[in-house]
């Protein structure tokens, strides 16, 4: 499971670059890179909830 997640992130990019999805916030071609930081800031979260005991 752990590696198709960035596979899949990967292809949501790369199909974004196609065609934008449309969803809120992502109308341009120029806004793929918003799908990796909010990759990033979620992994961030989940590391932060596992190391504080929740």
């Amino acid at each position: 499971m752990t590696k198709v997640l960035p596979l899949l992130l990967i292809l949501m990019m790369v199909l974004h670059l196609i065609k934008p999805l449309g969803w809120p916030g992502m109308k341009k071609r120029s806004d793929f890179w918003k799908i990796a930081a909010g990759a990033i800031f979620a992994m961030m979260v989940i590391v932060m909830l596992s190391h504080s005991g929740l």
